[in-house]
């Protein structure tokens, strides 16, 4: 089976001898507080390393067991009841879920080529009063687009006008293919707004389960109150390594091999679909791990992935990730394929989509 389905990455381009040394360090510098419980806003000196590159004080940091984690803590702080939440259409299926069940009501906002509709988004600020607008601004999963800096100043400037809080869910920024990462709507916010969430899950893997919370300091520190009253403290082993990569270099060094690796591999998958599936339309990613595919009007991708899986290769249904709609798109990550794989792929699913319309009634 050939797997386009899960985001993460295959095992190859894990950095299993790096991750090793610097658990080797970590156990022999900071063992004490690596073997310890902490408190709820994580280990002290990842948080003080996020703070420095994000230019904010320590004490507007959070490390959680991953931005899930964080991102529910969040959500249940923040979101119930009746209160109403704004989604970008498509957006992560996970997110859906973790809204789904605490929200009153989500709305949906479509993508554009480059990130959300920002017009679309002042159209439902007219209509509604959410409490949080949750934005994916880099390599959005599973759209693949990333937000231009127009667009992320004026969702700051929404987000002041209107109240609400705009949850930055930014676990891609470091992985983009060229250039420096782009500006996050965190730095531009000027009124305490923003909230940012990050993750070691792309940077480093996602087996050590550790991201973190940007924001307000009464925020972070309600956030942290609720963690310790739910789990203690993370996981402090796993911080302790990730910020023993993070001040030693290794991390910054690992990200360069990923970037290479998951660049060879989008450009792999962009050739095969262009060669074998040329009616497939799609933004071609600059980063991350993920591109959205919309195939024809008469396609039903959760109907192809039953005879896709019979050919021997796997995606996601493009309705997982829509309030409504996508029946005919569907999403491809190419991290965890090897890229002298991905042709087989992409002619697998072209020969799924064959049979299922040749079944199909006249």
């Amino acid at each position: 089976m050939i797997s386009f389905a899960r985001g993460a990455p295959s095992a190859d381009i894990l950095p299993g001898e790096v991750v090793r040394a610097a658990a080797d360090r970590a156990l022999a510098d900071d063992w004490e507080r690596a073997l310890s419980y902490g408190n709820g806003a994580g280990h002290l000196g990842l948080c003080e390393w996020v703070a420095q590159a994000h230019g904010v004080e320590p004490e507007q940091v959070m490390v959680a067991n991953g931005s899930m984690n964080a991102a529910a803590l969040l959500f249940d702080h923040l979101v119930g009841g009746d209160d109403s939440v704004i989604v970008e259409q498509p957006t992560y299926d996970r997110t859906l879920l973790l809204l789904n069940r605490r929200a009153g009501g989500l709305v949906g906002v479509p993508l554009e080529e480059d990130g959300i509709d920002v017009g679309g988004l002042e159209g439902a600020l007219a209509d509604t009063t959410p409490k949080l607008v949750h934005v994916i601004p880099n390599f959005h999963n599973p759209a693949g687009c990333t937000l231009p800096e127009d667009k992320r100043r004026r969702l700051v400037e929404l987000a002041t006008e209107h109240g609400f809080t705009l949850f930055e869910d930014d676990p891609y920024r470091e992985v983009g293919f060229a250039g420096k990462p782009a500006q996050t709507m965190l730095s531009l916010d000027r009124a305490n707004r923003v909230i940012y969430a990050s993750s070691f899950s792309k940077t480093v893997s996602p087996g050590v389960r550790v991201g973190y919370l940007v924001g307000p300091v009464e925020t972070i520190a309600a956030l942290a109150k609720r963690a310790n009253e739910t789990y203690i403290s993370p996981n402090m082993l796993a911080e302790s390594i990730v910020w023993e990569l993070c001040r030693s270099g290794g991390l910054a060094e690992n990200i360069e091999v990923v970037k290479g690796a998951l660049r060879e591999r989008r450009d792999a998958l962009t050739d095969a679909l262009r060669e074998r599936l040329p009616e497939a339309e799609f933004v071609v990613p600059q980063g991350g791990y993920f591109l959205w595919l919309t195939l024809g009007d008469d396609v039903d991708t959760t109907a192809l992935l039953s005879v896709a899986a019979e050919e021997g290769v796997s995606f996601v249904p493009g309705a997982d990730f829509m309030l409504e709609g996508g029946r005919s798109s569907l999403r491809l990550s190419f991290a965890g394929v090897p890229p002298e794989q991905i042709p087989e792929g992409v002619t697998r699913v072209a020969r799924a989509l064959e049979r299922v319309r040749a079944a199909a009634p006249a």
